[in-house]
């Protein structure tokens, strides 16, 4: 497991008051500090595509230099030469493609400023690592035999979109990269475990499987299942970087190949509250009764709706189901009236090893503090108010927590 017996907050940067690297981000860790939380998990902190997506990236391995406090600041040509030998296999490329490396050099110091800070006061930071880039991106450009140019990928229905998801980004030829030992993925994971002390590994599902689109298709309807890598790539990365310190994104269409993989490599996959009341479904691996300790449970995640805006178009007998675990678990919260906190409760009372909530969750805010809708260009715009989160808010947190016995 990626840690043990804890809790956290997924808030992006982005949607820090200021949106950026900088006091509000230090004030935003003294509070998980004082709120008993011991992860914060982010989105990818990569360029954003023009509407705002981090998922839809021009590099897999550039941060974006929007998140800087100090965009201004100097870079002597010592830090420059260091930061370029050290990140050789990729800033080439980023600086081919028309990056400038001196923002990755400042963006270098702030965020080890960040990790220190946050390590100081017990909390770790969960990163995001896409599957896949942007289609004309600077790897694209660097390494064009890795991609395909006739295809783009996408996922077929799923709990987040009914007619499933076109999301125009480029297939990879894992045969290309296969021959070459895997080695621009585990410089990928390299980079990643030099930013964060755990990552989230988006989709994990398709280095089984992944869905292929043709590349004028209109629809995800058109396209098929074909296969990914397996295992060969995580052993590829574990004889170069040791240990995996990773969470396997394992929502949507997952079958039991996927399930097996993950618990071959001894990975956590990831459970969501709000999936978890289907009364169709008596086998829901998302439904309090059924979560277990290899699973991070969140009360939602970027991808949903806030559990407020949630709740608020739950059909009765879902509810129904809500109430009836939340009488079980003894929450505290009356679903009712704070059906948030209820979540909250649920997750932190989960056997699960990590429990998760989004900070909009904390908040008790609704639908127009939702991060994305999957399949919907768009979106990725909410920020804090500042001060929102208070020391009440960290105050009860922190109760739930220590009883939940995850401080």
């Amino acid at each position: 497991m990626i840690t043990s017996h804890a809790s956290g907050v997924q808030l992006h940067l982005t949607s820090l008051p200021d949106g950026r690297l900088g006091s509000s981000a230090r004030q935003f860790v003294d509070w998980l500090q004082a709120a008993g939380q011991s992860v914060w998990q982010v989105l990818p902190l990569s360029v954003p595509d023009a509407a705002g997506s981090p998922y839809k990236s021009p590099s897999a391995f550039a941060a974006s230099p929007e998140l800087l406090e100090h965009p201004d600041a100097q870079v002597s040509p010592e830090e420059l030469a260091a930061f370029s030998e050290a990140e050789s296999y990729w800033v080439g490329s980023w600086a081919a493609y028309g990056g400038e490396v001196t923002d990755q050099v400042r963006f270098s110091r702030e965020w080890a400023d960040l990790r220190a800070y946050a390590r100081a006061r017990g909390v770790r930071i969960m990163g995001d690592i896409p599957i896949y880039v942007a289609p004309k991106g600077a790897d694209v450009c660097a390494w064009p035999s890795m991609f395909r140019d006739d295809a783009v990928a996408g996922c077929p229905p799923d709990a987040y979109a009914a007619t499933g998801q076109l999301w125009g980004n480029p297939v990879y030829r894992w045969d290309v990269i296969a021959a070459d030992g895997y080695a621009w993925w585990v410089e990928r994971l390299r980079r990643s475990f030099e930013l964060f002390d755990y990552v989230r590994l988006d989709h994990f599902r398709g280095f089984v499987d992944y869905w292929e689109i043709p590349a004028h298709a209109e629809t995800a309807m058109e396209g098929h299942w074909e296969r990914g890598p397996g295992r060969a790539l995580f052993d590829a990365a574990r004889a170069e970087l040791g240990t995996l310190p990773i969470l396997a994104e394992d929502l949507g269409d997952i079958d039991a190949a996927v399930i097996d993989l993950r618990r071959e490599l001894g990975l956590p996959g990831m459970a969501v509250l709000q999936f978890g009341f289907d009364p169709a479904d008596a086998a829901n691996t998302h439904h309090p009764d059924h979560l277990r300790t290899d699973q991070v449970v969140y009360t939602g995640t970027h991808d949903n709706d806030t559990v407020i805006g949630w709740w608020a178009t739950l059909p009765d007998v879902p509810r129904d189901m809500v109430r009836a675990a939340t009488r079980a678990t003894r929450v505290s919260a009356d679903v009712d009236d704070e059906p948030s906190w209820a979540l909250i409760e649920l997750a932190l009372a989960s056997p699960c090893e990590l429990a998760m909530m989004q900070a909009q969750d904390v908040l008790a805010l609704g639908s127009e503090a939702r991060m994305n809708t999957p399949g919907i260009e768009g979106g990725w715009g909410w920020q804090m108010d500042p001060g929102a989160l208070t020391a009440a808010h960290a105050q009860r947190l922190r109760g739930l927590t220590e009883r939940a016995r995850r401080c």
